[in-house]
Protein backbone atom coordinates (compact mmCIF):
# COMPACT_ATOMS: atom_id res chain seq x y z
CA UNK A 1 0.00 0.00 0.00
CA UNK A 2 2.36 2.24 -0.70
CA UNK A 3 0.45 4.93 -2.97
CA UNK A 4 -1.04 6.31 -0.08
CA UNK A 5 0.89 8.87 1.69
CA UNK A 6 1.00 10.15 -1.95
CA UNK A 7 -2.83 10.50 -2.08
CA UNK A 8 -2.74 12.27 0.86
CA UNK A 9 0.14 14.61 0.48
CA UNK A 10 -2.73 17.58 -0.26
CA UNK A 11 -4.14 18.86 3.14
CA UNK A 12 -7.03 17.38 4.25
CA UNK A 13 -8.38 19.72 6.91
CA UNK A 14 -11.78 20.92 6.27
CA UNK A 15 -10.51 24.23 7.93
CA UNK A 16 -7.77 24.66 5.14
CA UNK A 17 -11.05 23.61 2.57
CA UNK A 18 -11.74 26.25 -0.35
CA UNK A 19 -15.05 27.45 0.31
CA UNK A 20 -15.78 26.57 -4.13
CA UNK A 21 -19.04 27.25 -5.00
CA UNK A 22 -20.65 23.73 -6.03
CA UNK A 23 -21.26 25.14 -9.38
CA UNK A 24 -17.59 25.39 -9.68
CA UNK A 25 -16.65 22.05 -9.83
CA UNK A 26 -20.12 20.98 -12.31
CA UNK A 27 -19.09 21.53 -16.20
CA UNK A 28 -21.37 23.32 -18.13
CA UNK A 29 -22.88 21.01 -19.96
CA UNK A 30 -25.23 18.16 -18.37
CA UNK A 31 -23.85 15.77 -20.58
CA UNK A 32 -20.52 16.31 -19.47
CA UNK A 33 -22.01 16.36 -15.72
CA UNK A 34 -23.68 12.86 -15.87
CA UNK A 35 -20.31 11.64 -17.49
CA UNK A 36 -17.92 12.83 -14.73
CA UNK A 37 -20.43 10.65 -12.08
CA UNK A 38 -21.34 8.01 -14.44
CA UNK A 39 -18.63 6.00 -12.68
CA UNK A 40 -20.55 6.24 -9.25
CA UNK A 41 -23.78 5.53 -10.68
CA UNK A 42 -22.27 2.49 -12.70
CA UNK A 43 -21.15 1.06 -9.46
CA UNK A 44 -24.22 1.34 -7.78
CA UNK A 45 -26.17 0.09 -10.55
CA UNK A 46 -23.48 -2.67 -10.76
CA UNK A 47 -23.37 -3.50 -7.23
CA UNK A 48 -27.38 -3.85 -6.61
CA UNK A 49 -27.90 -6.25 -10.15
CA UNK A 50 -25.26 -8.62 -8.18
CA UNK A 51 -27.16 -8.64 -5.40
CA UNK A 52 -30.78 -9.04 -7.01
CA UNK A 53 -29.35 -11.75 -8.81
CA UNK A 54 -28.29 -13.77 -5.93
CA UNK A 55 -31.50 -13.31 -4.19
CA UNK A 56 -33.50 -14.20 -7.07
CA UNK A 57 -31.59 -17.59 -7.69
CA UNK A 58 -32.37 -18.22 -4.17
CA UNK A 59 -36.17 -17.24 -4.04
CA UNK A 60 -36.31 -20.11 -7.19
CA UNK A 61 -34.32 -22.41 -5.18
CA UNK A 62 -36.50 -21.80 -2.45
CA UNK A 63 -39.99 -21.55 -4.18
CA UNK A 64 -40.34 -17.69 -2.78
CA UNK A 65 -40.49 -14.10 -4.15
CA UNK A 66 -37.53 -12.07 -4.36
CA UNK A 67 -39.52 -9.13 -2.85
CA UNK A 68 -40.18 -11.34 0.40
CA UNK A 69 -36.39 -10.91 0.98
CA UNK A 70 -36.25 -7.89 -0.06
CA UNK A 71 -38.73 -6.21 3.25
CA UNK A 72 -38.11 -8.83 5.41
CA UNK A 73 -35.82 -8.17 8.92
CA UNK A 74 -35.54 -4.62 10.06
CA UNK A 75 -37.92 -3.67 6.47
CA UNK A 76 -41.19 -4.97 8.00
CA UNK A 77 -40.94 -2.87 11.05
CA UNK A 78 -40.00 0.41 8.97
CA UNK A 79 -43.31 -0.62 5.99
CA UNK A 80 -45.54 -1.62 9.91
CA UNK A 81 -44.89 1.93 10.98
CA UNK A 82 -45.35 3.90 7.38
CA UNK A 83 -48.46 2.12 7.24
CA UNK A 84 -49.83 2.14 11.00
CA UNK A 85 -47.52 4.52 13.14
CA UNK A 86 -46.08 3.77 16.28
CA UNK A 87 -47.69 1.81 18.68
CA UNK A 88 -48.17 3.67 22.54
CA UNK A 89 -46.58 0.82 24.43
CA UNK A 90 -44.01 -1.84 24.53
CA UNK A 91 -45.37 -5.33 24.63
CA UNK A 92 -45.50 -7.21 27.95
CA UNK A 93 -42.50 -9.61 28.68
CA UNK A 94 -39.11 -9.76 27.24
CA UNK A 95 -37.44 -10.62 24.08
CA UNK A 96 -39.58 -11.52 20.93
CA UNK A 97 -42.94 -11.09 22.75
CA UNK A 98 -41.52 -7.62 24.05
CA UNK A 99 -40.32 -6.41 20.14
CA UNK A 100 -42.11 -3.14 19.08
CA UNK A 101 -41.51 -0.43 16.73
CA UNK A 102 -40.82 1.45 19.20
CA UNK A 103 -37.33 0.37 19.12
CA UNK A 104 -36.60 1.99 15.52
CA UNK A 105 -35.98 5.31 14.09
CA UNK A 106 -38.63 7.61 12.35
CA UNK A 107 -37.13 9.03 9.10
CA UNK A 108 -37.35 5.81 6.84
CA UNK A 109 -41.07 5.26 7.32
CA UNK A 110 -41.99 8.85 7.45
CA UNK A 111 -40.61 8.93 3.33
CA UNK A 112 -42.12 5.91 2.32
CA UNK A 113 -45.25 6.88 3.71
CA UNK A 114 -44.77 10.08 2.18
CA UNK A 115 -43.96 8.76 -1.15
CA UNK A 116 -47.07 6.88 -0.58
CA UNK A 117 -49.61 9.42 -0.23
CA UNK A 118 -48.32 11.33 -3.22
CA UNK A 119 -48.24 8.05 -5.69
CA UNK A 120 -50.87 5.94 -4.37
CA UNK A 121 -48.17 3.14 -4.81
CA UNK A 122 -48.18 -0.26 -2.27
CA UNK A 123 -45.48 0.78 0.48
CA UNK A 124 -42.99 -1.48 -0.02
CA UNK A 125 -43.05 -0.60 -4.26
CA UNK A 126 -42.70 2.68 -2.77
CA UNK A 127 -39.41 1.83 -0.07
CA UNK A 128 -37.74 -0.13 -2.86
CA UNK A 129 -38.14 2.92 -5.20
CA UNK A 130 -37.00 5.42 -3.02
CA UNK A 131 -34.04 3.46 -1.80
CA UNK A 132 -33.40 2.99 -5.26
CA UNK A 133 -33.43 6.47 -6.23
CA UNK A 134 -31.37 7.82 -2.48
CA UNK A 135 -28.82 4.99 -3.51
CA UNK A 136 -28.22 6.84 -7.19
CA UNK A 137 -27.92 10.19 -5.33
CA UNK A 138 -25.66 8.63 -2.11
CA UNK A 139 -23.72 7.18 -4.98
CA UNK A 140 -23.04 10.81 -6.64
CA UNK A 141 -22.21 12.63 -3.12
CA UNK A 142 -20.07 10.09 -1.77
CA UNK A 143 -17.57 9.86 -5.31
CA UNK A 144 -17.87 14.06 -5.05
CA UNK A 145 -17.11 13.64 -1.39
CA UNK A 146 -14.22 11.30 -2.26
CA UNK A 147 -12.56 12.82 -5.36
CA UNK A 148 -12.53 16.22 -3.60
CA UNK A 149 -9.49 14.23 -1.49
CA UNK A 150 -8.49 11.77 -4.14
CA UNK A 151 -9.13 12.45 -7.00
CA UNK A 152 -11.37 10.65 -9.79
CA UNK A 153 -9.58 7.15 -9.53
CA UNK A 154 -9.72 7.70 -5.76
CA UNK A 155 -13.54 7.98 -5.89
CA UNK A 156 -14.06 5.20 -8.12
CA UNK A 157 -12.26 2.86 -6.04
CA UNK A 158 -13.76 3.88 -2.84
CA UNK A 159 -17.32 4.10 -3.95
CA UNK A 160 -16.72 0.19 -5.30
CA UNK A 161 -15.62 -0.63 -1.83
CA UNK A 162 -18.64 0.62 -0.01
CA UNK A 163 -21.82 -0.65 -2.65
CA UNK A 164 -19.65 -3.60 -2.58
CA UNK A 165 -19.34 -4.05 0.90
CA UNK A 166 -19.79 -7.32 2.79
CA UNK A 167 -23.60 -5.99 4.17
CA UNK A 168 -24.15 -4.24 1.24
CA UNK A 169 -27.42 -6.12 0.76
CA UNK A 170 -29.23 -4.12 2.88
CA UNK A 171 -28.83 -1.54 0.36
CA UNK A 172 -31.17 -3.08 -1.84
CA UNK A 173 -33.77 -3.71 1.04
CA UNK A 174 -36.04 -0.91 3.25
CA UNK A 175 -33.21 -0.05 5.64
CA UNK A 176 -31.75 3.04 6.83
CA UNK A 177 -28.24 2.19 5.58
CA UNK A 178 -28.74 3.89 1.60
CA UNK A 179 -29.78 7.11 3.34
CA UNK A 180 -27.27 7.44 5.65
CA UNK A 181 -24.71 7.17 3.32
CA UNK A 182 -26.73 10.02 1.41
CA UNK A 183 -27.27 12.22 4.57
CA UNK A 184 -23.66 12.06 5.81
CA UNK A 185 -21.95 12.21 2.73
CA UNK A 186 -23.92 15.46 1.99
CA UNK A 187 -23.31 16.76 5.46
CA UNK A 188 -19.60 15.94 4.81
CA UNK A 189 -19.37 17.40 1.41
CA UNK A 190 -20.91 21.00 3.15
CA UNK A 191 -18.60 20.80 5.46
CA UNK A 192 -15.60 20.96 3.05
CA UNK A 193 -17.13 23.57 1.90
CA UNK A 194 -18.19 25.44 4.89
CA UNK A 195 -21.99 25.70 3.69
CA UNK A 196 -23.02 25.40 7.79
CA UNK A 197 -26.25 24.95 7.01
CA UNK A 198 -26.81 22.52 4.89
CA UNK A 199 -24.51 20.32 6.75
CA UNK A 200 -26.30 20.70 10.12
CA UNK A 201 -29.30 19.64 8.40
CA UNK A 202 -28.36 16.75 6.46
CA UNK A 203 -26.51 15.32 9.41
CA UNK A 204 -29.80 15.83 11.93
CA UNK A 205 -31.70 13.95 8.85
CA UNK A 206 -29.07 11.02 9.73
CA UNK A 207 -29.60 11.21 13.30
CA UNK A 208 -33.28 10.73 12.86
CA UNK A 209 -32.36 7.31 10.89
CA UNK A 210 -30.47 5.43 13.05
CA UNK A 211 -29.17 5.27 16.69
CA UNK A 212 -26.09 4.61 14.95
CA UNK A 213 -26.43 8.14 12.40
CA UNK A 214 -26.01 10.37 15.82
CA UNK A 215 -22.04 9.80 15.09
CA UNK A 216 -23.10 12.39 11.89
CA UNK A 217 -23.23 15.47 14.68
CA UNK A 218 -19.22 14.57 15.71
CA UNK A 219 -17.95 16.43 12.23
CA UNK A 220 -20.06 19.10 12.34
CA UNK A 221 -18.63 19.79 16.00
CA UNK A 222 -15.03 19.25 15.00
CA UNK A 223 -15.33 21.13 11.52
CA UNK A 224 -17.13 24.29 14.01
CA UNK A 225 -14.32 23.97 15.99
CA UNK A 226 -11.44 24.35 13.56
CA UNK A 227 -13.24 26.85 11.69
CA UNK A 228 -13.68 28.99 15.20
CA UNK A 229 -10.09 28.18 16.25
CA UNK A 230 -8.81 29.25 12.65
CA UNK A 231 -10.81 32.25 11.66
CA UNK A 232 -12.64 33.09 14.27
CA UNK A 233 -15.88 32.53 12.17
CA UNK A 234 -18.90 31.72 14.31
CA UNK A 235 -21.33 31.09 12.39
CA UNK A 236 -19.74 27.80 11.88
CA UNK A 237 -21.76 26.43 14.81
CA UNK A 238 -25.28 26.10 13.16
CA UNK A 239 -23.65 22.99 12.02
CA UNK A 240 -23.32 21.17 15.02
CA UNK A 241 -26.67 23.25 16.79
CA UNK A 242 -28.73 22.11 13.64
CA UNK A 243 -27.20 18.40 13.46
CA UNK A 244 -28.96 16.41 16.85
CA UNK A 245 -32.24 18.28 15.28
CA UNK A 246 -33.14 14.79 14.11
CA UNK A 247 -32.98 12.86 16.83
CA UNK A 248 -34.16 15.05 19.79
CA UNK A 249 -37.50 15.62 17.61
CA UNK A 250 -38.00 12.00 17.29
CA UNK A 251 -37.75 11.57 20.97
CA UNK A 252 -40.06 14.93 22.16
CA UNK A 253 -42.47 12.97 19.85
CA UNK A 254 -42.17 10.00 21.64
CA UNK A 255 -42.59 11.82 25.23
CA UNK A 256 -45.86 13.36 23.60
CA UNK A 257 -46.88 9.38 22.33
CA UNK A 258 -45.71 7.41 24.94
CA UNK A 259 -45.24 8.80 27.67
CA UNK A 260 -41.59 8.59 28.23
CA UNK A 261 -38.62 10.43 26.80
CA UNK A 262 -36.80 7.73 26.30
CA UNK A 263 -39.13 4.97 25.42
CA UNK A 264 -36.55 3.92 22.29
CA UNK A 265 -34.51 2.82 24.63
CA UNK A 266 -36.73 1.06 26.79
CA UNK A 267 -37.77 -0.70 23.67
CA UNK A 268 -34.54 -1.58 22.70
CA UNK A 269 -33.70 -2.88 26.39
CA UNK A 270 -37.18 -4.95 26.57
CA UNK A 271 -37.39 -6.35 23.05
CA UNK A 272 -33.53 -6.94 21.53
CA UNK A 273 -30.75 -6.17 24.44
CA UNK A 274 -28.83 -9.36 25.76
CA UNK A 275 -26.47 -7.55 28.33
CA UNK A 276 -25.07 -4.47 29.49
CA UNK A 277 -23.16 -1.61 27.73
CA UNK A 278 -20.04 -3.11 26.42
CA UNK A 279 -20.19 -6.17 26.54
CA UNK A 280 -21.38 -7.00 22.87
CA UNK A 281 -17.50 -7.26 21.35
CA UNK A 282 -16.01 -9.64 24.43
CA UNK A 283 -19.53 -12.00 23.86
CA UNK A 284 -19.20 -12.40 20.21
CA UNK A 285 -15.66 -13.03 20.26
CA UNK A 286 -15.85 -15.47 22.73
CA UNK A 287 -18.73 -17.37 20.53
CA UNK A 288 -16.73 -17.41 17.90
CA UNK A 289 -13.90 -18.76 19.89
CA UNK A 290 -15.73 -21.61 20.84
CA UNK A 291 -18.43 -22.23 18.09
CA UNK A 292 -16.40 -20.71 15.39
CA UNK A 293 -18.57 -20.52 12.04
CA UNK A 294 -21.21 -22.80 13.56
CA UNK A 295 -23.04 -19.19 14.75
CA UNK A 296 -22.68 -17.06 11.95
CA UNK A 297 -23.52 -14.11 14.02
CA UNK A 298 -20.60 -13.69 16.24
CA UNK A 299 -18.62 -14.79 13.51
CA UNK A 300 -19.33 -12.28 11.46
CA UNK A 301 -19.02 -9.79 14.25
CA UNK A 302 -16.10 -10.57 15.19
CA UNK A 303 -14.68 -11.06 11.59
CA UNK A 304 -15.76 -7.27 10.95
CA UNK A 305 -14.03 -6.08 14.46
CA UNK A 306 -11.28 -7.34 13.11
CA UNK A 307 -11.52 -5.71 9.67
CA UNK A 308 -12.37 -2.50 11.45
CA UNK A 309 -8.79 -2.71 13.49
CA UNK A 310 -7.01 -3.09 10.29
CA UNK A 311 -8.72 -0.31 8.62
CA UNK A 312 -7.95 1.96 11.25
CA UNK A 313 -4.77 1.32 11.56
CA UNK A 314 -3.95 2.09 7.53
CA UNK A 315 -6.35 5.44 7.82
CA UNK A 316 -4.25 6.19 11.32
CA UNK A 317 -1.15 6.01 8.67
CA UNK A 318 -2.28 7.38 6.08
CA UNK A 319 -4.30 10.39 7.60
CA UNK A 320 -7.82 10.39 6.77
CA UNK A 321 -9.86 13.53 6.91
CA UNK A 322 -10.68 14.75 10.31
CA UNK A 323 -14.59 14.93 9.53
CA UNK A 324 -14.09 11.30 7.93
CA UNK A 325 -12.39 10.02 11.63
CA UNK A 326 -14.67 11.99 13.82
CA UNK A 327 -17.76 10.09 12.01
CA UNK A 328 -16.31 6.88 12.10
CA UNK A 329 -15.18 7.01 15.55
CA UNK A 330 -18.35 7.92 16.89
CA UNK A 331 -19.91 4.74 14.91
CA UNK A 332 -17.40 2.21 16.15
CA UNK A 333 -17.81 3.80 19.52
CA UNK A 334 -21.89 3.05 19.26
CA UNK A 335 -20.82 -0.29 18.08
CA UNK A 336 -18.43 -1.32 20.75
CA UNK A 337 -20.68 -0.08 23.60
CA UNK A 338 -24.36 -1.37 22.52
CA UNK A 339 -24.50 -5.24 23.37
CA UNK A 340 -26.81 -5.38 20.57
CA UNK A 341 -25.04 -4.34 17.68
CA UNK A 342 -21.27 -4.71 17.99
CA UNK A 343 -18.47 -4.29 15.33
CA UNK A 344 -20.73 -6.11 12.56
CA UNK A 345 -20.42 -5.96 8.80
CA UNK A 346 -23.69 -3.92 8.84
CA UNK A 347 -22.12 -1.45 11.48
CA UNK A 348 -18.84 -1.02 8.75
CA UNK A 349 -21.62 -0.05 6.09
CA UNK A 350 -22.86 2.83 8.27
CA UNK A 351 -19.29 3.32 9.14
CA UNK A 352 -18.59 3.89 5.55
CA UNK A 353 -15.99 6.77 5.26
CA UNK A 354 -13.62 4.08 6.84
CA UNK A 355 -14.45 2.13 3.78
CA UNK A 356 -14.35 5.03 0.94
CA UNK A 357 -10.89 5.77 2.81
CA UNK A 358 -9.52 2.13 2.63
CA UNK A 359 -10.12 2.14 -1.10
CA UNK A 360 -9.37 5.47 -2.38
CA UNK A 361 -6.30 5.22 -0.56
CA UNK A 362 -4.57 1.55 -1.90
CA UNK A 363 -2.53 1.31 -4.80
CA UNK A 364 -4.36 -0.57 -7.55
CA UNK A 365 -2.82 -4.01 -6.81
CA UNK A 366 -3.95 -4.14 -3.06
CA UNK A 367 -7.29 -2.99 -4.31
CA UNK A 368 -7.98 -5.47 -6.70
CA UNK A 369 -7.02 -8.04 -4.18
CA UNK A 370 -9.17 -6.38 -1.37
CA UNK A 371 -12.31 -5.69 -3.71
CA UNK A 372 -12.53 -9.11 -4.81
CA UNK A 373 -12.63 -10.25 -1.32
CA UNK A 374 -15.43 -7.90 -0.36
CA UNK A 375 -17.28 -9.06 -3.36
CA UNK A 376 -16.93 -12.81 -1.85
CA UNK A 377 -18.05 -11.46 1.38
CA UNK A 378 -21.35 -9.50 -0.08
CA UNK A 379 -21.93 -12.67 -1.99
CA UNK A 380 -21.68 -14.99 1.20
CA UNK A 381 -23.58 -12.69 3.23
CA UNK A 382 -26.17 -12.27 0.99
CA UNK A 383 -27.26 -15.45 0.76
CA UNK A 384 -26.73 -15.62 4.23
CA UNK A 385 -29.39 -13.06 4.84
CA UNK A 386 -31.76 -15.14 3.06
CA UNK A 387 -31.13 -17.40 6.63
CA UNK A 388 -33.73 -17.40 9.25
CA UNK A 389 -30.26 -17.75 11.28
CA UNK A 390 -29.07 -14.66 10.02
CA UNK A 391 -29.59 -10.95 10.54
CA UNK A 392 -28.79 -8.85 8.23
Amino acid sequence: MRGGRRSLARDESVMNATSTPWIEWMPRRWSVRLRLVAPAIGIYVASRLVVLALLGSVARATGRTTLSYLTGWDAHWYLHIAKFGYVTHIPPGSGNRAQSDLGFFPLVPLLVRAGHLITGWEYASVGLVLGAVFGIAAAVVLWIMIRDYYGPDGANRGVALVFFSPAAVVLSMIYSETYIIFFLSLSLLALRRRWWVVAGLAAACATALDPVGIAACLPCAYAAWQEIRQSRNWRALLAPLLSPLGITTFFLYLWRHTGSFLEWFHAQRAGWQRGPLGTGIPYDMGKFLTHFFGDINPAAKSLGFLVAVVMVWWAWRVRIPGTWMSAVGGVLFIGALSPIIGISPRLLLRGYPLLAHTGATMTRRWFMVVFAISVVAMASLTIMSTSPHWTP
